[in-house]
Order: C-alpha cells, then sequence, then structure tokens
C-alpha cells in the first residue's frame, strides 16, 4: 500500500512506479546539489569508451597470450567475427569506436523524445542495464573468442546505453539551474571527458591482476568493471529528481524576456525544432567544431612524434632516423601529451561552458572558432620553431576548446528552444557527433596518408591538415554567425503546452516558491560530491604522473 504522502493532493490514484517521471518530482527541502553528482556518476561511468584502446593490444594476443597468433592472409573479415584459432587485428577491434559514437548519435536521437516523457530515473536506469551489461557480454565475448559478441555487447547495446546515459542529465539540470545552465550541463559533460582517466588507469592495474600464463585478464576485467559501472550508474539514476511545475531558484528572478533576445522565455517542440533553421545550423556549429578536434585527438600522438621528432629527447635527428629504443622513449612522451590533452578537454567542458553563462553562447562559439583558425593556423609554425611548450599549449587550448563545445550546446538549445524538450533535441543535435566521428579521422588520415605517399617528410605532413582543418571552423564561424532567435511561427500551441507540463509535486510547492534545502542535506551533499569526486581526482593525478614525462 502507498503511504499518504507518495499520493498527489487531489488524487485517488496511488504513487507511480520507482521508474516514472512522477515519482521523482522533488518534494520541498531537496537540495538541488544533488542532481550534479547524479550525473557525474553516470557520465563518468559511461566516459570510458574514450578509454577502450587500453584493450586493443591485450586482445590482439588473447589467444597467444605472450604474442599474436595470426590470422591465415586469406581469411575474410567476416570470418574473423567467428575465428577460435587466431586472434583479432587492433583494427577489427578498432570498429568499437565507430560503434560507439555512432550508436551513441542514433539512439540519443530515437529515444531522445521517450526520455522526456519516461523522465531521467528510467533512462538511466536502462543506460545502466546497456552499458554494464554490455560489458558482460563483451566478457563472453573474449572467454569464447568471439569478435561478434563483443561488437553486440560493448559496441550495439553499450552504444544504445551511452546515447541514453549522455542525454539523461542535459534538461534536468538545465531545468534546476535555470540561472546557470552552462555550469550546471558543464559539470555533468566534464564526466563523460574524465571517464578515460578513471578507466583506463582501473582497466590496467585489473588487467595486470588477472592476467596469467594463460589469460591476458581482459574478461575478467570487463566483468569487474560492467558490475562496477552498472552500480555507479543505477546510484546515479536512482539520485536523479526533477524540479515541480513552477519551481525557481531561491533569490532569482528570471530576465526580462527583452532582455536578451538570444535566450527565449517561449516553448519549441521536438517535432517543430528540427524545422527550423536555427537547428541545423548549431547542428553544424557543433558538427564542425567536433570535426577539427576529434582529428587533433585521433592523431595526437603520431602528430607529436613525427613533427618533434628525436627534439623530444635531446637528439638532433628525424623520425625516421631513430632506433627501436629512442622510438619507445618517443611513445612514452607522445602517451603523456595525449594524457595532458585529455586534462585540458575535461576542464574546457567546465570552464568554457561556466563562461557562457556571462558571454552568451553565440559570443562563446564565436570565440572557439576564431581563436581556433588562429591557433590551427598557427600550428605549423608551432612545430618549426621546436617549442615543445608553445606547441602542447597551443593544443592544449583546441582540446579545451572541443571538450567546451559539447558542454554549452545544451544550453545553446535552451536558449534557442526552451527547456521543455531540449533533452529530445539534444539527443537529435548529437547526430551531428556521430558525422564528425566518421568526418574527422577520414580528414586527417587519409590526407597524412596521401602526403606522406607524396614523399613528404614526416614532420611537415601535418602542415596543410591545419589549414585545412582552420578552413572548417571558419565555416563553423559562419554558421554561428547566422544564428537568430526562433521565429514565433514554431512555438509550442497552448495545447502542446499542456501536452507537455511537466510532473506536478507529490507535496505541492506553493506558488512556485523556491525549494530551500533541509538540515540533515548538507551531508548528503558532501557525500555525493566526495563519491564522484575522489574517483575523478585519481584519474587527473594518474594522468599527471604521466603527463610529467612530456617535460623531462
Amino acid at each position: 500500500m502507498a503511504s499518504t504522502s507518495d499520493v498527489v493532493p487531489g488524487s485517488r490514484l496511488a504513487s507511480p512506479g520507482l521508474l516514472s517521471r512522477e515519482r521523482i518530482v522533488a518534494k520541498p527541502g531537496f537540495n538541488r546539489w544533488l542532481v550534479p553528482p547524479a550525473a557525474l556518476a553516470i557520465h563518468l561511468c559511461i566516459g570510458m569508451a574514450y578509454g577502450f584502446s587500453v584493450f586493443w593490444l591485450p586482445l590482439s594476443k588473447a589467444i597467444g597470450v605472450t604474442a599474436p597468433v595470426a590470422c591465415p592472409a586469406e581469411m575474410s573479415a567476416l570470418a574473423q567475427l567467428f575465428t577460435t584459432t587466431c586472434d583479432w587485428q587492433v583494427k577489427m577491434l578498432g570498429w568499437m569506436y565507430t560503434l560507439f559514437f555512432v550508436l551513441l548519435g542514433c539512439s540519443a536521437a530515437l529515444w531522445g523524445g521517450w526520455l522526456e516523457k519516461a523522465g531521467p530515473r528510467k533512462a538511466g536506469v536502462v543506460a545502466a542495464v546497456c552499458w554494464g551489461g554490455g560489458l558482460l557480454i563483451s566478457s563472453v565475448g573474449v572467454y569464447m573468442h568471439q569478435l561478434w559478441l563483443m561488437w553486440l555487447g560493448s559496441g550495439v547495446i553499450g552504444g544504445v546505453g551511452l546515447g541514453l546515459g549522455y542525454i539523461s542529465p542535459v534538461s534536468t539540470l538545465i531545468k534546476w539551474f535555470p540561472d546557470r545552465r552552462g555550469m550546471a550541463t558543464g559539470m555533468a559533460i566534464m564526466g563523460f571527458g574524465g571517464g578515460a582517466m578513471i578507466g583506463s588507469p582501473l582497466a590496467d592495474l585489473l588487467m595486470k591482476h588477472f592476467a596469467d600464463a594463460t589469460s591476458v585478464g581482459v574478461w575478467q576485467t570487463f566483468v569487474v568493471m560492467g558490475l562496477i559501472y552498472f552500480v555507479a550508474m543505477l546510484c546515479g539514476a536512482l539520485g536523479y529528481r526533477v524540479p515541480p511545475a513552477g519551481w525557481q531558484p531561491a533569490n532569482w528572478t528570471p530576465p526580462a524576456a527583452s532582455a536578451n533576445a538570444m535566450i527565449t522565455t517561449a516553448q519549441v517542440h521536438l517535432h517543430q525544432a528540427w524545422r527550423t533553421p536555427q537547428f541545423w545550423l548549431i547542428w553544424a556549429v557543433l558538427c564542425l567544431n567536433v570535426t577539427a578536434g576529434i582529428g587533433v585527438i585521433g592523431m595526437a600522438s603520431p602528430m607529436l612524434q613525427e613533427v618533434f621528432g628525436g627534439r623530444l629527447i635531446g637528439v638532433d635527428a628525424g623520425f625516421r632516423e631513430l632506433d627501436e629504443a629512442q622510438l619507445k622513449s618517443l611513445a612514452t612522451i607522445a602517451a603523456a601529451f595525449t594524457g595532458l590533452l585529455s586534462l585540458f578537454n575535461i576542464a574546457g567542458r567546465f570552464v568554457w561552458a561556466s563562461l557562457s553563462d556571462k558571454i552568451g553562447r553565440k559570443v562563446t562559439y564565436a570565440v572557439f572558432f576564431v581563436l581556433g583558425m588562429v591557433l590551427y593556423a598557427a600550428a605549423p609554425h608551432l612545430g618549426a620553431t621546436g617549442s615543445v611548450a608553445l606547441f602542447v599549449l597551443g593544443f592544449g587550448i583546441i582540446l579545451s576548446m572541443y571538450g567546451g563545445g559539447f558542454a554549452t550546446v545544451p544550453a545553446y538549445l535552451a536558449d534557442m528552444f526552451g527547456t521543455r524538450m531540449v533533452g529530445a533535441i539534444h539527443g537529435r543535435l548529437l547526430t551531428a557527433w556521430a558525422a564528425a566521428g566518421i568526418f574527422g579521422p577520414l580528414i586527417v588520415n587519409y590526407l597524412r596518408d596521401w602526403q606522406l605517399g607524396r614523399g613528404l617528410p614526416p614532420a611537415r605532413v601535418y602542415d596543410q591538415t591545419m589549414y585545412i582543418l582552420a578552413g572548417l571552423l571558419l565555416l563553423g564561424f559562419l554558421c554561428n554567425l547566422a544564428i537568430r532567435p526562433v521565429n514565433s511561427k514554431y512555438h509550442m500551441t497552448e495545447a502542446q503546452l499542456r501536452e507537455t507540463e511537466p510532473p506536478k509535486a507529490a507535496i505541492a510547492v506553493a506558488g512556485g516558491a523556491p525549494v530551500a534545502v533541509a538540515g540533515g542535506q548538507g551531508v548528503l551533499v558532501a557525500v555525493s560530491w566526495i563519491a564522484v569526486g575522489v574517483p575523478l581526482l585519481w584519474g587527473v593525478w594518474m594522468t599527471l604522473q604521466k603527463a610529467l614525462a612530456l617535460f623531462h
């Protein structure tokens, strides 16, 4: 039997299910600062998608253990999905990345509307089942040596979990923090960038623990991490709450409609939003920003090694003139460079998104594109000067804007289309990420190979690439410049507003009065932030330790 407090006043219906949207409407006394750590708990888990490459080399010798067992040259790619007699090639394992981000974009677009109706808790639980369960299926795939099971488990099912987990907190946080939209989404999406910093060293420790003479320790690591991620994401999902209708922060007055024409007070329905020119302009803005940034991420390690060559280790020689031992030293330094870029990526998600609350979303993206064009165009000169510090700083700023673009775009959408269906609209927009995940690596990798084929020295093969990426940012700048407020003809009708109205609180909050912090919730807030903060700080510390090698 449901208690009296679980029944909406004036209603005879019992309390809805534990995962329903109505069940998670906050009661008076709820502290809104409990929601960001719940979002972080989910994003820190699914962010391990960025760190999956830590498994490639061990998996490439899953049968041979000490050395790969090569497949016959005539074996087809299809046969490699089912073979149990030879080891997988890294390029076959690498398709997991493509599955991750294509499924992330597609699932977010397909089920974003469902998320707005079902609520973030139900979506978070489904994401936990898909991401954690996908890892468990992958562990079976490794144990049975069936690559198709890995693709299905982590790639497809896990990819769906990525999409739902990524967008589940967006509209919730924007509704809780109308006064700090950028900062709120920046806090959560920062976790996605930080997930690999925790997951990669954890996976490395677990594989070393489980490895023995007959196993590289990957399937056991998948089991442990799958269970850890499931529990952590489930705790995050159960921690979600949505504000009651009419709620607003204490001592905050919404800005007047005329104060900033780029921030609407109206609402746009999902079915209308994608028909507006603003949606497609923001789609292009995100796609072009991510295409340039993801290209740098993909080539960061080889780029540093080939541009600076022996200068990184105090040897006056080009990359092709170094011996095997020197190349290993170079690879260690390049790994430190990649780790340092991940720190800039994470910091940028919070810093740039928070700054956008002050200067506006359109100005923030204008800074991304103008500063990005300058840095990309200057990159060949920075490499030619031989200054590693300037080169690293330049690309660190570039990666901070790459992360900042992801964190700022949900607030940009809320400004344009209102908060009522921003989660679903954001889900549709993430198809831009899926497209960029294809365009960026294609542009960078194929252009690099083409220039090497023309006989250019390794130190010069990235020059043209940088200029092309700068050109993409110029297009992004023009798209951002063209964005104007949404025409009123796209605004919701009164019927649509009633249909999509947020659920009422189980205990009414009179007049939409601000929810106060309950006396005992300060401790709960502190515990929640410690629970997500300690793993994140550990990941940052592990990354900084590796990054120090860059300057030794």
